[in-house]
């Protein structure tokens, strides 16, 4: 039976292990030094921007494609096996159109295409915004751009879910466990035998790095950096104590790079700001830009003005130096180490085809055996 070893337990981790889980003759670990969904993943809104993205074709199409029809089957399925409840909207993105900035032929194009590949947009003029959004209310907006396949969801009850439904198939967890360095083997450096963990020694045939920002030191030390930068995302929780607009249909709400996210109750996740580290990586919040995206959610829709800051969070996203996200492929000159990281701002939409493009790396490569 082939042992692999996933390093990291954030939404990418868990979405891998889940995945692996339902293959014949694996054993499979997953070692964090955290609980799960700890860092990124926690942080995250859920927004998955797939169809309404202006990704049309190649890797960065093709993987959101995978991902949404994915989550429609991996969310029930979830529940199913685990009895959780995952929140997940299947309202859709109301991406709203300002007349400084937005072109409406891109999106007539966009639409044109997604037609063709089998997906749906709708644009909305502002009459018909103002009647199916009347809490939209800005005299910049000129429209809208609905895309009803895209989704939100809660990354953190996810995760949980996606750990407890591979536990279910046998997976073994094994959290607050750090790893402090690793061991290649042979003459020409081409596998990494086993890890050295807090609690010892760890042997397999494959090991998936899938731990974000800590992926850079583990890479390291088999001396193959991959450089994943912090970059600092910012959001608040809004409580107006009853529901905006219309209480039955409730869209996640984009503009300006500011999402506006019903999570139930009458409560709104806003966000997110994009903060880069300074030369020594340090990235202070900066409660200026904060403060932006609060009053662009209230620009945009007036009577979040009125609603309590319940709670404000931040989170450093993994974001590759000087490379396209995401980084997801053989660590180079190891054939057995895997890397599934640096996903930036998109890791809780591309799990689920991160986690199939990892399931056929480690099939078509060969899955070994060690007995």
């Amino acid at each position: 039976m082939s042992h692999v070893v996933i390093i990291g337990c954030g939404v990418v981790g868990a979405a891998i292990a889940y995945e692996l889980s339902q293959i014949k003759g694996l054993h499979i670990t997953v070692i964090d030094r955290q609980a799960p969904a700890q860092a990124s993943t926690g942080a995250a809104l859920g927004v998955l921007v797939g169809i309404i993205s202006q990704k049309i074709k190649g890797k960065a199409w093709l993987w959101r494609q995978t991902s949404i029809q994915r989550y429609e089957t991996l969310i029930p399925e979830l529940e199913a096996i685990t009895g959780r409840k995952i929140p997940f909207n299947r309202q859709g993105i109301l991406s709203l159109c300002l007349e400084e900035e937005d072109n409406l032929e891109k999106w007539q194009k966009l639409l044109a295409i997604r037609h063709s590949q089998g997906w749906q947009l709708e644009i909305w003029d502002n009459a018909q915004l103002k009647n199916i959004c009347p809490q939209v209310d800005n005299e910049k907006i000129i429209g809208a751009v609905y895309s009803p396949q895209d989704r939100q969801l809660d990354p953190t009850a996810l995760t949980l879910a996606l750990v407890e439904a591979a536990q279910h198939n046998g997976v073994t967890f094994k959290f607050g466990v750090t790893v402090l360095g690793q061991t290649p083997t042979g003459e020409e450096i081409t596998r990494c035998d086993s890890i050295e963990t807090i609690e010892g020694r760890i042997t397999a045939d494959w090991f998936v790095v899938a731990a974000g920002l800590g992926s850079t030191p583990l890479t390291a030390q088999l001396n193959q950096k991959v450089d994943i930068r912090p970059v600092l995302g910012q959001a608040l929780q809004f409580s107006l104590g009853h529901p905006l607009g219309n209480p039955d249909f409730q869209p996640t709400i984009t503009g300006n790079d500011v999402h506006i996210v019903p999570v139930g109750g009458g409560d709104y996740w806003i966000g997110a700001t994009v903060e880069f580290p300074s030369d020594e990586d340090e990235i202070p919040p900066n409660q200026e830009l904060l403060e932006f995206v609060r009053q662009q959610a209230i620009a945009f829709c007036p009577e979040l003005a009125h609603a309590q800051i319940i709670r404000t969070w931040s989170g450093l996203r993994p974001r590759p130096e000087a490379r396209p996200a995401p980084v997801v492929e053989n660590l180079c000159g190891f054939s057995n180490v895997l890397l599934a990281t640096g996903h930036y701002r998109n890791g809780v939409l591309l799990a689920p085809a991160t986690a199939y493009a990892i399931r056929e790396m480690i099939i078509s490569q060969g899955m070994g055996n060690r007995e």
